[in-house]
């Protein structure tokens, strides 16, 4: 869909910055914040385009919504929004993941069986005419508009200026699988690139076994992060993720610190056979999957003994959806109370009731 036109592909979307908290009530629009896969959607003449946050198209993956948007959206309009696949207990990431497979009979099967929905949350062009310098209030209200007679699989976000509700949100809304909350300021401008509105993520702290590293950059000089273990009520330890935000300093101290953990770490680790394993079906912290690019994943045993405390946003299935935050070393914790009964498990949030959040007081 080649064009010199400004609402023609590819545009950049917008981006958001992690907030500690709510921003004050007053000046800002307040959206659930959807956990999916960013889109962009461009429709021009007969044709959909569907754009990844990445510039990459996604239309050959989502076959359904590309007809359903050419149903629902007039020509000339460009809409941000988020592609979602919504399962028993809310959205379900592990399935949208699925969603990207090279062979064109698996995406045709699979949209059949886990069809995808598409929420809207920002116009950049109606019309034929960009809308991005427009302030974000007017664009919601001509979002609202262009979005009154939708059905699904295409939604319209829901919105409140109530920090209150806002608020509400954050809490109760991540037993539907959303993420947080996303604080948008009126007079903003759509600007692509930009992280020019505010993300309020859901935050929580784990005690961690650490039975693993990854070195940093394929150097044995500093470590790159440490893979965390959590125990089941069988005993099992599982793999649930990483944490990895440290200082050159610290990766370096790191080496020396985790040196001893090292001694004879394979022997009995419960996760020595993950070495040569390759299905991919399988969690563990070294395995190849489409999904991991062809980066080394290749990692060193250690001796689960140590424990680390981390801060972690959203857990997805068994394991942290994004990398865990390095808290502390918890050298007062055994690493055999590192259990995934500490964790704060979020109550059922029925789906229907986000879309019908809509409504909530503005």
């Amino acid at each position: 869909m080649a064009s010199s036109s400004p609402t023609s592909p590819p545009i950049e979307p917008m981006l958001a910055r992690i907030a500690d908290a709510l921003p004050p009530e007053g000046g800002f629009l307040y959206e659930p914040k959807w956990d999916g896969f960013r889109a962009l959607v461009f429709r021009h003449g007969d044709e959909v385009y569907l754009q990844s946050r990445d510039l990459r198209p996604l239309n050959r993956y989502f076959p359904e919504l590309e007809r359903a948007l050419a149903q629902a959206l007039p020509r000339g309009c460009v809409l941000d929004g988020e592609i979602v696949v919504v399962g028993e207990k809310g959205l379900d990431f592990d399935a949208l993941q699925q969603r990207l497979h090279p062979a064109a009979s698996r995406v045709a099967k699979l949209a059949q069986s886990t069809p995808a929905a598409f929420v809207a949350f920002d116009l950049l062009a109606a019309g034929g005419r960009s809308t991005m310098e427009l302030p974000q209030a007017e664009r919601r209200i001509r979002l609202e508009r262009l979005l009154a007679s939708v059905a699904p699989p295409v939604y319209l976000t829901p919105v409140t200026r109530d920090r209150a509700v806002a608020e509400d949100w954050l809490q109760r809304f991540e037993g539907a699988g959303l993420d947080g909350v996303i604080a948008k300021p009126e007079a903003l401008p759509y600007q692509p690139g930009k992280r020019a509105m505010y993300k309020i993520k859901h935050s929580r702290t784990a005690d961690c076994v650490v039975a693993g590293f990854r070195w940093y950059r394929d150097k044995e000089e500093a470590v790159g992060s440490l893979l965390l273990g959590l125990y089941d009520d069988a005993g099992v330890l599982h793999h649930v993720g990483v944490t990895s935000a440290f200082t050159m300093q610290v990766r370096r101290d790191l080496v020396q610190e985790l040196a001893p953990l090292r001694d004879d770490a394979l022997e009995n680790h419960p996760w020595r056979d993950w070495a040569q394993a390759t299905d991919e079906s399988t969690r563990m912290p070294g395995a190849q999957s489409r999904w991991s690019a062809g980066k080394d994943l290749s990692w060193e045993p250690l001796r689960p003994e140590r424990v680390v405390e981390v801060r972690y946003d959203h857990l997805q299935g068994n394991r942290f959806r994004h990398a865990a935050v390095f808290v502390r070393w918890r050298p007062d914790k055994p690493a055999q109370d590192c259990r995934y009964d500490q964790l704060e498990v979020a109550t059922a949030f029925e789906l229907e009731k986000v879309f019908g959040a809509a409504n909530a007081p503005r």
